[in-house]
């Protein structure tokens, strides 16, 4: 469970929209057409009911605001970590500052063991971003720190990042075949605990390439790379979570679609797939990863999560 979490947090939407101040940086943004806000609310709960249907600890927070387009994608403004620390992150996009919920963080410290939290939203005042586990792939087990550069990952608050929280800070340039770069690591590469999905092609710089793969590599880990066509399918924006019946990697339906049956039958030897049918939260340019904050807390004790 140190990797994949069994509790997790969801933003329910109800005003959800492509968001017009992220489309410049993100490519994986797509047209939608129809009454996009209902059809995103629906697939969401859809994929919440999955996932307390395969036992994962799901706690939902509504999103009335009218502001907030993103607010469906929580694992962008803060994360939570062993020992009972919890990050809280400054957004590079004006109107996804408006996400952080403060109830939500009182909320975990009334159910979950919250030592300290540590707030770095205030450098968003000095152009500064780190968005949280989209802008970096975490391996808890190896305290690995993996991030694709962009302005959405501040190499200066990544390092002080890391030293709070005892990571090793891996970063790389990554871009789509038309030199777009990637906009969020979560996109590129998910880490379970005993595999791990990479577009590594994405990473240009070949020497790094082979330093991102051996190092996936010498945990033990099974990695599966993936194409470009699958990144863009969010083959690699998935995240591994723990039910009462063992690993379940969560993915969208469009993801699962893209994996080869090698692929597949790969991840069968180490997790059960869990698809979820989000093709309109997925217009926004981010997909089921995206949509979960995983709870690497403590419960606290005599208290229902």
């Amino acid at each position: 469970m140190l990797q994949a979490p069994a509790d997790v947090v969801m933003i329910r939407p109800h005003n959800f929209h492509p968001n017009p101040e992220t489309a410049k940086d993100n490519a994986f943004q797509t047209a939608a057409t129809g009454d996009i806000a209902a059809q995103a609310r629906q697939e969401h709960d859809a994929a919440v009911t999955a996932l307390r249907a395969a036992g994962i600890t799901t706690h939902v927070f509504d999103d009335l605001g009218s502001d907030t387009p993103d607010s469906v994608f929580p694992n962008n403004w803060f994360s939570t970590h062993s020992g009972g620390r919890v990050a809280v992150y400054p957004m590079y996009a004006q109107n996804r500052r408006r996400e952080r919920r403060w109830d939500v963080i009182d909320t975990l410290k009334t159910r979950y063991r919250v030592q300290d939290v540590i707030d770095y939203s205030g450098l968003e005042h000095d152009g500064l971003a780190l968005e949280g586990t989209g802008a970096m792939v975490l391996d808890h087990i190896a305290h690995v720190a993996y991030v694709a550069r962009s302005n959405r990952a501040d190499p200066l608050l990544l390092e002080r990042f890391c030293t709070h929280f005892g990571f090793e800070p891996i970063a790389f340039d990554a871009c789509d075949a038309t030199g777009t770069a990637i906009y969020h690591t979560n996109v590129l590469m998910c880490i379970g605990t005993r595999f791990a999905l990479i577009g590594a092609e994405m990473i240009r710089d070949s020497a790094r390439r082979h330093e991102v793969i051996a190092r996936l590599a010498e945990t033990g880990r099974d990695v599966i790379q993936l194409s470009a066509e699958q990144i863009g399918a969010f083959a690699g924006n998935a995240i591994e979570l723990t039910g009462p019946e063992g690993s379940r990697l969560a993915l969208s339906t469009t993801a699962m679609a893209a994996l080869t049956p090698d692929q597949q039958n790969t991840l069968a030897r180490h997790t059960t797939c869990l698809p979820l049918d989000i093709p309109t939260i997925e217009t926004a340019g981010g997909s089921v990863r995206c949509m979960i904050a995983g709870l690497h807390l403590a419960r606290r004790q005599g208290v229902t999560p």
